[in-house]
């Protein structure tokens, strides 16, 4: 399967597909916060968020990492989180409300091409595996610009290529042979490809746009449905339909598939993260 992604995006599919998969987000988002924040962390350090940051925060679905940029920010920052599909940030404003006052982010709708926000507004945006999924990328870029002021910094956090995803890479091929292909994870890897995000925003006017890849390898233990976070919250809309045993059958598939890639009881799970970022 290619690496990047082949046709346009659909808009309305996409917000559809996220709007099922919301109570997934909002299920996961604290046993997947520790595991989070290791991605949260270097995005922020290359978007340069310190102390009394403004900061944007796009696609942040269940909260992250706009609650790790506010607790950053501090009382004297300003985060605010926004996200295309309102449903899904019902996690974030529970896990919000549980942090200190004077930390906490602001979470609303927003679509990133058409932002509510005035010009020069923030210092800091980020975007953790969101812009992959927005149909005018170029539209998108030019909004950031507008709401940046001058000195800003944003950071995009996307994708590398599928076959260096094994969460992802082996979990699609579970769910395509028990369920039959439908491309749900292709708009992921859109810019899997080096350059394929940096490229249009030299295009929209940033400057010293930068790539850095990261490529951890995760351990899980053998035996343990450690892949589930990730069957349910990019594949929900495809799982409410499926009976009991149709289910049953299709964790079988996913442990079966990585009982194969076992070794010495744990399973070696490489990730590949790239953070482009530009003045």
């Amino acid at each position: 399967m290619p690496d990047t992604f082949p046709r346009p995006i659909d808009g309305d599919a996409e917000r559809a597909r996220w709007t099922a998969s919301a109570d997934a987000w909002d299920r996961w988002a604290d046993p997947m916060a520790d595991l989070a924040d290791k991605l949260n962390q270097p995005l922020l350090d290359a978007a340069g968020v310190t102390a009394g940051d403004r900061v944007l925060d796009l696609a942040s679905g269940a909260g992250e990492p706009a609650l790790s940029a506010a607790r950053r920010a501090g009382a004297d920052g300003l985060v605010v989180g926004s996200d295309l599909v309102p449903g899904m940030m019902a996690g974030a404003r529970r896990r919000a409300a549980e942090m200190e006052d004077g930390l906490r982010p602001v979470f609303t709708a927003a679509d990133m091409t058409a932002l509510p926000f005035a010009a020069g507004a923030f210092d800091r945006v980020t975007c953790r595996f969101g812009i992959m999924f927005v149909p005018g990328v170029e539209a998108a870029l030019a909004e950031l610009r507008r709401v940046l002021r001058p000195g800003g910094a944003v950071a995009f956090m996307v994708w590398g290529p599928r076959a260096g995803n094994a969460l992802f890479d082996t979990v699609g091929e579970a769910v395509a042979a028990r369920l039959g292909e439908d491309h749900s994870l292709d708009p992921l890897f859109r810019f899997a490809a080096p350059g394929t995000l940096a490229e249009p925003m030299r295009t929209a006017g940033f400057a010293t746009v930068t790539e850095t890849d990261i490529t951890p390898v995760r351990k899980a233990p053998q035996g343990q449905p450690f892949w589930r976070a990730t069957l349910e919250m990019s594949f929900g809309h495809r799982l409410h339909a499926l009976s009991r045993d149709q289910r049953a059958e299709l964790d079988a598939e996913v442990t079966r598939r990585f009982d194969a890639r076992a070794q010495d009881g744990t399973i070696p799970l490489p990730i590949h993260v790239r953070i482009v970022t530009g003045a």
